[in-house]
């Protein structure tokens, strides 16, 4: 459907649209006067050492303020106990009972604690901020009580900034009044194509098919046609080029410019469904199918977070989830119902390589000159999610992220993206191409995995290498493996010291000695006592929060701590139904180039299954997106190959149509 179409049916049902958009504007206004103004005070702690700190530690014998050697470890212990449950109901039995957040004060690296305290009463906010302050003092000596620290070695309290007077946080106000407007004019634009498509579909009953053709008259520039590839496409350029820590302000991690369009084109694809322009293509329900079992485990947690005493920041970090699960959906219904001609695919994943090769081409920038170029990219109207992003070393090197948020998400999503490389670099219908626009992607992608200096970047790229290689004609498996050894002595002697830092990383992990192993192994057992307390369903999606619980660097660990064994069911399902998806290709495939694409979906697939075990993997907007456009991808191929495949020989028609050619991809798609 074009912008011109779209712009046709709500001047047809303008007796729809123009309604339901007063009405959502009469309710924003009705509740702009209704809603009372919500007011904010604040005031500041700072830790102070104990009187006896001159003695060396840890001879004073104070646990709490020798934690770590810092007063920084101090206050973290005080803003998680005052963060909690137990304080919370504590503070509601003093008479503080509107919402209170407690951190670190912002451009500070001392031990300083910002109180918050926001409300619709004036006065009565004040008072809650001065019982607050007062209650924080009071937790710090009663946990040093506790460790029985004696009164010369406690830390103490001291007020730098007192409760300030209440100011009014119009903000929020604003964007509840603008929420219920676009609620409301989104619903008048879905009733209006529902409308539409009602009425064409009982037209057409009438007519009976005999309804005459439209001349297509002048074309306007605006009534070209849009398809699912090309709102793809635009959704992975933003994802691609614009730094994934960069979001719209209020929407936390969920709200890149990527994600928001995801969105918009879900209600592009709605709006051409109800309308009948489009239907979803046979065979090509088993990636919808999976994502409606993924879709009702995180609605199951959600729930499940609403119905516990969850604070404030689990029920905004629920919320951001649901955005999240919207996105996702929208990605799989795009590719799977949206790409109605298999070429089109076949750009989208083309161009998905490039954009790809041009991220892992940033990342040898940001390797090569010990910087990360996203930090110098600053768009109006965007904020960065991330406190404070700086390079990463391991080593004496300079570990790149590109435009991605950590190293982690720019090795794994270069890591599912490259089989897709290598299989379009061997593809018969592309060797008309010169060497360099075929192999370039793969040199790019497969070089800058090393760069990141991780074990999830490596064990990537050798799951890739078993998972293609092997399946290749012994004269270019042979020729692959020499350019593999090749390349390796290559990077020795370009690079010096890098093979031996990864080499170094796994005999760490073998042996156990490493400090970020050693840290995973204890957030293992550290997981347990919330699994315990909600094994179904879970604390709810997007709630364990690393500011009040700790990073748990495995997407298993958080899905069972967020979503509960449902949850990880759901993830573990959708991973092996990608899985599946590249074997039943591959056995269905005619040629070769088939069968080496359907290897590519199971090596992908693959990868994302084992390295999720090493990083909190679907929090990154970016590696999420890829992960999900190319589960639903598989499926949708699955889909041509099996209309594409020969009907089995019956009575009536003994002769089968095996005999006939596969059909022609010899015209390359533009890309």
């Amino acid at each position: 459907m074009s912008i011109g179409e779209i712009l046709a049916v709500l001047r047809r049902r303008w007796y729809v649209m123009v309604p339901l958009t007063l009405i959502s504007l009469l309710a924003g206004a009705h509740l702009y006067r209704s809603v009372p103004v919500a007011y904010q005070s604040q005031s500041s702690v700072a830790l102070l050492d104990s009187t006896a700190v001159a003695e060396l530690a840890p001879a004073f014998g104070n646990p709490i303020s020798n934690a770590g050697g810092s007063l920084v470890v101090t206050a973290d212990v005080l803003i998680r106990t005052l963060s909690g449950t137990d304080a919370a109901r504590d503070l509601q039995g003093i008479g503080v009972t509107d919402p209170y957040t407690v951190g670190f004060a912002a451009n500070t690296s001392g031990p300083m604690l910002t109180l918050t305290v926001t409300g619709t009463d004036r006065e009565n906010v004040l008072e809650e901020t001065n019982k607050l302050t007062a209650f924080a003092g009071e937790t710090l000596n009663a946990l040093q009580a506790a460790a029985k620290v004696k009164p010369a070695y406690m830390v103490q309290t001291a007020p730098v900034v007192l409760p300030q007077t209440p100011v009014p946080q119009l903000k929020s106000r604003y964007q509840q009044v603008l929420g219920v407007v676009i609620l409301g004019t989104t619903s008048a634009f879905t009733f209006s194509f529902l409308t539409d498509g009602l009425l064409a579909a009982l037209r057409r009953r009438r007519a009976a098919g005999a309804a005459p053709a439209r001349g297509r008259g002048r074309r306007k520039p605006w009534g070209r046609q849009l398809d699912a590839t090309a709102l793809l496409s635009c959704y992975l350029a933003l994802a691609f080029f614009i730094p994934s820590n960069l979001t719209l302000p209020g929407m936390g991690g969920v709200g890149t410019p990527a994600n928001v369009f995801a969105l918009l084109c879900l209600f592009w694809y709605l709006a051409t469904w109800i309308t009948g322009r489009i239907r979803p293509a046979p065979g090509t329900r088993l990636p919808r199918v999976v994502m409606c079992l993924l879709a009702f485990s995180v609605l199951a947690s959600y729930l499940a977070n609403a119905m516990r005493g969850s604070s404030h920041k689990e029920v905004l970090a629920a919320d951001r989830g649901l955005i999240g699960l919207l996105v996702w959906v929208s990605l799989v219904v795009l590719v799977s119902a949206g790409i109605q001609d298999r070429e089109r695919l076949d750009v989208l994943l083309r161009r998905a390589v490039v954009m790809g090769a041009v991220v892992a081409a940033i990342g040898f920038y940001d390797f090569f000159t010990a910087t990360n170029i996203a930090d110098s990219i600053s768009i109006p109207g965007l904020q960065s999610s991330v406190a404070q992003i700086t390079t990463l070393d391991r080593g004496s090197f300079t570990r790149p992220r590109s435009t991605t948020a950590q190293p982690l998400e720019f090795g794994g999503m270069l890591a599912i993206l490259l089989p897709f490389a290598v299989q379009q670099a061997f593809d018969p219908v592309r060797r008309h191409l010169r060497a360099w626009r075929r192999w370039g992607p793969v040199v790019l992608m497969g070089g800058a995995l090393p760069l990141t200096v991780s074990r999830t970047s490596i064990i990537g790229a050798l799951i890739v290498i078993l998972v293609m290689v092997l399946r290749w004609k012994p004269e270019r498996r042979w020729a692959a493996i020499g350019l593999l050894m090749g390349s390796v002595a290559c990077f020795k002697v370009i690079i010096p010291g890098l093979i031996g830092t990864i080499t170094a990383l796994f005999a760490s992990f073998v042996s156990n000695s490493d400090s970020s192993t050693q840290a995973r192994t204890v957030k293992y057992s550290a997981i347990v006592p919330y699994l315990s307390e909600r094994p179904l369903f879970g604390r709810g999606f997007g709630t364990f929060l690393p500011e009040l619980f700790f990073f748990t660097d495995n997407q298993y660990m958080l899905t069972l701590a967020e979503m509960g064994l449902v949850g990880l069911i759901a993830l573990l399902v959708l991973l092996f139904t990608g899985i599946h998806q590249g074997g039943a290709i591959r056995r269905l495939a005619r040629t070769e180039s088939d069968r080496e694409l359907g290897q590519a979906f199971f090596a992908s697939a693959l990868v994302s299954l084992v390295i999720a075990a090493t990083f909190d993997a679907l929090s990154f907007p970016m590696f999420a997106g890829v992960f999900f456009l190319t589960i639903a991808a598989g499926g949708s191929y699955l889909g041509f190959l099996r209309r594409a495949a020969p009907e089995p020989a019956t009575v009536e028609s003994p002769c089968s149509s095996a005999s006939q050619p596969p059909a022609d991809r010899s015209r390359v798609p533009a890309l």
